[in-house]
């Protein structure tokens, strides 16, 4: 039998992007490890869609190290972190047990193989295509150059936030080596050399291509994990055609349904109590458009796309009203509803990810999770 190998957060933090790669994320959104330190060792690993208490509390039960999450922890920037606070608690409760938190929210959402492929097949759809067109605003080649020892550190951060993608394969990047010159004024302090004096640096020249709309966060942690106080780099459009999985997918049923039917069958599939309908209930479903949590987001292109029907959740009632006058059929299975499928199918890629891998870990999904919402019948 081969020997497996050891895990660390950090490699996990990996595996995750393999799955819902980070660049993929909304800028405004939070994924990747949240709490922990990512060269822990990892023995256990729970699955959850939202880390509440009660996640925190089953992991450190179990004896898990890693928490891989749907929803951000940190969502916002934190202003304080003390147990009294709702967020606060959790992380404090997290680092005590050293429990690593590691979030794929709008990722996985948009990934191949990720959510809104799985809850279209939960849903019986064939021919599934992204309903989302892939975003358009290009790429750009990242140069920096950085002090011989800490190239590591430096490329570990910019891929972290999003860099080194180039269609199924992730920290793509190329170094070459070389000598750097500058000299500091008397009021600088250089990490390397004397103010006035002209140095000379073995350095390396790191190149990795980044997508537009994620160039500044990428840039940000970069400086950050640079050793230097003055950061030399270059940002440099490429002509790269722009690839890849959009939000949402829309595909067919595999005959038409009734309003009334598909939304029975919604109901079954998803195993939750109550859906909420907007159109006729005898209008024929083919055509079926899908976004897990709030999608309606993707409501025009469903309806410029020809969709019968768009299933989500969190609808509200004047977006209710525009589909009733395009005629188009909305269904409300709730945002808890549309996601909940996330902690077992994430596990089962998870676990194959390891297999590859090597890794010697248990996988728990976390089976005790709530929708807040409670319906009276």
């Amino acid at each position: 039998m081969a020997e497996k190998n050891t895990a660390r957060v950090a490699d996990i933090v990996g595996l995750v992007h393999r799955i819902a790669p980070p660049h993929l994320a909304e800028v405004w959104d939070n994924v990747g490890l949240q709490v922990g330190d990512s060269r822990a060792s990892v023995r256990r690993i729970l699955v959850c869609l939202d880390v509440e208490r009660s996640a925190i509390d089953e992991a450190a039960r179990l004896g898990a190290d890693v928490i891989v999450c749907h929803h951000p922890l940190i969502f916002h920037p934190l202003k304080r972190l003390t147990p009294s606070d709702p967020t606060g608690d959790i992380i404090y409760r997290a680092i005590q047990q050293n429990i690593a938190i590691v979030a794929a929210h709008t990722n996985l959402d948009r990934a191949v193989d990720g959510l809104n492929d799985w809850l279209a097949a939960q849903l019986g759809l064939n021919t599934v295509a992204p309903l989302e067109r892939p975003r358009s605003d290009g790429y750009y080649k990242l140069v920096v150059y950085v002090p011989s020892g800490h190239e590591h550190a430096v490329m570990e951060a910019m891929f972290a936030a999003g860099a080194g993608h180039i269609g199924a394969y992730d920290r793509c990047s190329f170094r070459t080596s070389g000598t750097g010159t500058f000299r500091g004024g008397s009021d600088t302090d250089p990490f390397i050399g004397t103010p006035g004096v002209h140095e000379e640096a073995a350095e390396l020249r790191l190149e990795t291509i980044i997508p537009i709309h994620l160039h500044e966060r990428i840039i940000t942690r970069m400086i950050k994990a640079h050793p230097y106080e003055e950061v030399a780099y270059d940002l440099i459009p490429l002509a790269n055609p722009v690839t890849g999985p959009g939000l949402g997918r829309i595909g067919v049923l595999a005959e038409k349904l009734t309003l009334d039917a598909f939304a029975r069958q919604v109901k079954t599939a998803l195993d939750v109590t109550a859906v909420r309908l907007v159109g006729n209930a005898d209008q024929l479903i083919g055509k079926v458009a899908v976004c897990g949590g709030g999608g309606m987001v993707t409501y025009a292109e469903a309806l410029r796309l020809g969709a019968d029907c768009l299933v989500s959740g969190d609808i509200k009632f004047h977006d209710a009203q525009r589909a009733r006058s395009d005629g188009m059929a909305l269904i409300d299975a709730g945002h808890f509803g549309t996601e909940k499928i996330m902690p077992a199918k994430m596990a089962e890629r998870l676990t194959s990810l390891m297999a590859e891998e090597r890794y010697g870990l248990e996988i728990i999904v976390m089976t005790k999770e709530q929708d807040p919402f409670v319906t009276i019948t």
